[in-house]
């Protein structure tokens, strides 16, 4: 059986489009995608993501352990702190791609809701040392408030000066007259904030109600994970599942910048050495369609009739008003500004490989 967040009852009263996701009954719309998702990039939007899996991690050992089990550089965080990483296979195939913050005396981790299971039984399969990890997914609801009004929004409910937090970075406080971890991070590449509520302490449709009442004069919408999608994607931010998987490495699919190599060992690493060495087959780009067609998952790329790759995520732009995707092709063919054919409906149609993020702020 499916489970629901505790924003179910306010999703259902808003007409909201209910579909399950990864093991959740999900609000996918409200008023509709393309809506939703101007609204995110003109005011301010309201997601529930509280389907999104949350682990901790305590113990002496604890910051050895994510050093290890994570391809980013732990040592670079502090307390206050938070960064976008991801978890290799020894193969160098992705787990999951996942935040890490520094929360003083443990390290939360934030990974995909589909994975949540996984990565728990991954994660404590390689546990070393004096390790105390835990599941706290179903304690925490998981609010999104994003978009360029979403510091005026947030201000009115609390004392934090939001505009002094930095880009990665958190505040513990209070918002609502409720204790949080108010999170300056999000997956639409606006401002914006995520707000991590405990569910056992807090009333959290409080919070929404709030949150909708303080962004009311700025046309405050309540924002569907297809909205989310169509975020993301202008912004080139790879979602689990589609453009990375256990399959890819996080090389070929852009995450080099993540994937610190002089750390130290990591899971992974011997792997992630040899394939830089050896150079990449392929990798990930992006590009446009010029024509009303719009690209999809699993789509072939193809060129001079020959398949050279597969689109791995595809949509309509509401931003730029054109079909827009990512995928993987043979690193021969991945040269910015060259064309390629997408084959839709058995139909080859034209598509530019152009740089990410599609949409530049």
């Amino acid at each position: 059986m499916s489970k629901r967040t505790p924003f179910h009852n306010i999703h259902r009263q808003l007409g909201a489009k209910i579909v399950e996701f990864a093991g959740f009954e999900m609000p996918i719309q409200y008023r509709g995608i393309i809506e939703e998702h101007r609204t995110v990039r003109s005011a301010v939007g309201v997601f529930d993501v509280s389907h999104m899996g949350e682990f901790e991690v305590w113990g002496r050992d604890a910051g050895a352990f994510v050093q290890r089990t994570t391809i980013n550089d732990v040592t670079k965080l502090s307390e206050g702190r938070a960064q976008y990483s991801a978890m290799c296979y020894g193969d160098g195939g992705i787990v999951d791609d996942l935040l890490v913050y520094h929360l003083g005396d443990h390290y939360m981790l934030v990974v995909n809701a589909a994975n949540i299971q996984k990565d728990f039984s991954w994660l404590h399969e390689h546990r070393l040392g004096d390790i105390d990890l835990r599941n706290v997914s179903d304690d925490i609801a998981l609010l999104a408030v994003q978009g360029p009004k979403s510091v005026a929004t947030l201000q009115k409910l609390t004392s934090a000066d939001l505009s002094t937090i930095p880009y990665y970075h958190y505040h513990k406080g209070r918002l609502a007259d409720v204790d949080m971890l108010i999170s300056r991070t999000g997956y639409t590449g606006e401002l914006g904030f995520e707000l991590f509520i405990n569910v056992k302490t807090s009333n959290c449709e409080k919070v929404w109600n709030a949150v909708m009442d303080a962004g009311r004069e700025f046309g405050i919408q309540a924002v569907g994970l297809g909205a989310r999608d169509t975020l993301r994607l202008e912004m080139g931010y790879c979602l689990y599942g589609n453009d990375i998987d256990q399959s890819t490495n996080p090389l070929e699919a852009g995450l080099g910048w993540i994937t610190k190599m002089d750390k130290g060992d990591f899971i992974g690493k011997s792997a992630l050495v040899q394939t830089k060495n050896a150079g990449l087959k392929r990798k990930l780009v992006g590009f446009t369609v010029e024509e009303k067609s719009f690209p999809r998952h699993g789509y072939d790329i193809r060129l001079n009739g020959s398949k050279i790759g597969h689109v791995t995520s595809g949509t309509f732009s509401p931003s730029l008003e054109k079909g827009i995707g990512m995928g993987y092709v043979n690193v021969q063919h991945s040269t910015v500004g060259s064309t390629v054919n997408v084959l839709v409906r058995s139909k080859d149609v034209q598509a530019c490989i152009v740089k990410v993020p599609f949409l530049r702020r």
